[in-house]
């Protein structure tokens, strides 16, 4: 059973994602958590604290996702590409929840949001040695999962494994091309 920290962050990102950050009150995290507001006060002083838990959770699960990236047998921009899809895993809520806190303008989700962005990034131009070409081929991934998380249930259209065998055709093409630029 996770530990009463770990589900009030749940609870935050569920409402978060469901109901924006006017719905995340301290009282309805420690509704959702099932503990008393004493017990939420405990683990987060204040608001800002749970949006400092927030942002460490994103930042330790993106580091992960980084590491993961990097060390994937058929490249890093194979791979960010492939994992475009959101699947609401716990990197997924977080990012969602993040992105909800970023859009109100929250500083601290904003820094959040864009260190990781930016390790993204740096990643993939590491193995592909290009900013350009690396910032292509993360909007191609970005594309793809702002679409998977914020539309697929409003379309009819729903990304296929034939539509994701299709963009990373175009990553590959992409990356050749690149490469065969000199990486300019």
């Amino acid at each position: 059973m996770a530990s009463a920290r770990e589900r009030i962050l749940d609870s935050y990102e569920d409402i978060l994602i469901r109901d924006g950050e006017r719905g995340a009150t301290m009282e309805a995290v420690a509704a959702a958590a099932d503990v008393s507001k004493g017990g939420l006060l405990y683990h987060f002083p204040s608001k800002e604290a749970l949006v400092d838990g927030l942002a460490e959770r994103l930042e330790a699960l993106a580091a992960r996702d980084r590491e993961l990236m990097i060390a994937d047998p058929e490249g890093p921009a194979r791979f960010y590409v492939r994992t475009s899809m959101y699947e609401n895993s716990p990197l997924d809520r977080a990012l969602v929840a993040m992105a909800r806190l970023a859009q109100q303008g929250h500083p601290k989700a904003q820094a959040s949001f864009t260190l990781i962005q930016v390790q993204w990034l740096d990643a993939l131009e590491a193995h592909l040695g290009s900013r350009r070409v690396a910032r292509a081929i993360k909007l191609m991934g970005d594309g793809l999962y702002y679409d998977a998380a914020f539309f697929e249930g409003a379309s009819s259209e729903r990304q296929t494994e034939e539509d994701l065998n299709d963009v990373l055709a175009i990553v590959d093409l992409v990356v050749r091309e690149g490469a065969r630029a000199g990486g300019k």
